[in-house]
C-alpha cells in the first residue's frame, strides 16, 4: 500500500481521499454531519456523494475517505444490529453498535478499509458519540472530527462548544465548522448532508452551495 501511494504521488496524483466529517452530542441529541465532495487526488470525482449513514432508528455513522468501504462497513453494522434486535428482542445500543464496528475494522486489520468514522445516536443512556481509526480504535468524546479538513473545523468547534447545547445550536455550529474547512480545504466542499439524531428518531437534512 505504501508502495502504491508514493506511485501515485510520483504521478502527481494523492490517492487518499479528502472530506469533512463532524459529530457533535447535543442536549437532546446527536448531529453527524459531512460535507459533499470526492475527490481522488486533483480530481472532484463527484459534488454529490452521501457519507453520513443511517444505523438503526436512532444510530447513525459518518465518514471520511473511501466512501465505498464505508457504505459496506455501514450494511453490515446495521444487519448485525437488526440479528440483534431480533435475538434480544431490544435496540442495540450506541456503545455496542461503536463496538461491533470496531471488532469488524480491527479484523480486516491486514485488509483494512480506508476509512475514519464516527458512530453517534442515542439510547437509554443517553446521547453519545465514538470515533474509530481505520485500526478500530475507540474513543468516546463530546464532539470530533475526521478527514482533510480536521485542522480547521476542530478550532471552529473548540471555540463555539459547550455542554448543553440545543440541536439548533448544534446545527449552525457543525455548519459553521464545516463551511470553515471548505473556505481552505480544496477536498472538501459543495454542500452538507446532516443526520440529526432526537429521540422522536432521526433526520435527514442537506444543504447546496
Amino acid at each position: 500500500m505504501e508502495g502504491y501511494g508514493a506511485q501515485a504521488q510520483q504521478q502527481g496524483y494523492v490517492w487518499i481521499p479528502g472530506a469533512t466529517t463532524v459529530g457533535v452530542v447535543c442536549k437532546d441529541g446527536v448531529i453527524l454531519a459531512s460535507e459533499k465532495r470526492a475527490t481522488y487526488g486533483y480530481l472532484v470525482v463527484s459534488k454529490g456523494v452521501k457519507k453520513v449513514f443511517k444505523i438503526t432508528d436512532q444510530i447513525g455513522a459518518a465518514c471520511a475517505g473511501l466512501v465505498g468501504d464505508m457504505q459496506i462497513l455501514a450494511r453490515e453494522v446495521e444487519a448485525q444490529a437488526n440479528l440483534f434486535s431480533m435475538d434480544t428482542g431490544r435496540k442495540i445500543s450506541v456503545k455496542a453498535a461503536a463496538k461491533l464496528m470496531s471488532v469488524i475494522l480491527f479484523n480486516r486489520r491486514y485488509a483494512p478499509l480506508i476509512t475514519q468514522t464516527i458512530v453517534g445516536g442515542l439510547d437509554e443512556d443517553g446521547p453519545s458519540l465514538y470515533v474509530l481509526d481505520v485500526l478500530g480504535s475507540l474513543i468516546p468524546d463530546k464532539y470530533a472530527v475526521v478527514g482533510s479538513g480536521t485542522e480547521i473545523a476542530v478550532g471552529v468547534l473548540e471555540e463555539g462548544y459547550k455542554d448543553g447545547l440545543s440541536v439548533e445550536e448544534a446545527k449552525a455550529l457543525v455548519t459553521r465548522a464545516i463551511k470553515s474547512a471548505i473556505s481552505r480545504d480544496s477536498m472538501s466542499g459543495d454542500g452538507i448532508d446532516f443526520l440529526i439524531i432526537t429521540k422522536d428518531g432521526i433526520t435527514e437534512e442537506s444543504i447546496k452551495f
